[in-house]
């Protein structure tokens, strides 16, 4: 049986940020050892921390909100691509024939360790390879990096694809995987009216495109 493999970014206090937003921050509230009758912790976060999605409000003000994605975004076949050592992920990089209904891009993002030093030179997305998703008509795309835009150029890319529906699944850790058909499973946080949040994501080998 094909195992399941967990392809989300573990959340630690040191976990690599985007400039300027929120840190993870998570402090005790009780404790056994201190005589609580029991553990807990509260915490505080970005909703874009680690392994986290997109919904269409975070760059279309009148787009919806998290809790009006459709669920069947979430999961099923994917096709994932490996695009080697490219800076940018452009159109003429993707395969000739149409792309399915969901597209992971394994990068050099996903050699990094999860708290590495933030890297504005990520491997990502431009405004050509935005529109060839939205023309083929893929429904969610996932990359490993923190952001589907490159750095200091979000708007194009995620306008386009957001404003189109596109789910974005975006900090996925992809090293285990190779190039080919994959089951995946992302899972947000159901919260409800906002632009995004983190996400639990998993994939196991499948041996055809069936969607």
């Amino acid at each position: 049986m094909n195992q399941w493999i967990d392809i989300s970014m573990p959340v630690t206090p040191d976990i690599t940020g985007w400039p300027g937003d929120p840190t993870f921050a998570y402090h005790p509230t009780s404790r056994m050892a201190e005589g609580a009758l029991c553990n807990l912790t509260a915490m505080s976060l970005s909703c874009h921390t680690g392994t986290h999605c997109d919904a269409p409000w975070h760059f279309v003000d009148n787009g919806p909100t998290l809790e009006q994605v459709p669920h069947d975004r979430f999961f099923g076949p994917a096709l994932v691509l490996d695009m080697g050592d490219a800076l940018l992920i452009t159109a003429d990089l993707l395969p000739d024939s149409p792309l399915p209904l969901r597209v992971l891009f394994k990068t050099r993002n996903s050699r990094h360790p999860h708290n590495a030093p933030f890297d504005e030179q990520f491997t990502a997305l431009d405004l050509s390879a935005a529109r060839r998703l939205v023309e083929d008509g893929v429904v969610m795309a996932g990359v490993d990096g923190l952001s589907m835009a490159p750095y200091g150029n979000a708007v194009p890319t995620h306008e386009t694809l957001l404003k189109a529906g596109v789910f974005i699944v975006e900090g996925l850790r992809l090293a285990a995987l190779s190039p080919g058909w994959w089951e995946v499973i992302v899972l947000p946080m159901p919260l409800v009216g906002v632009d995004g949040a983190p996400c639990r994501a998993f994939a196991r080998a499948m041996a055809g495109p069936s969607q």
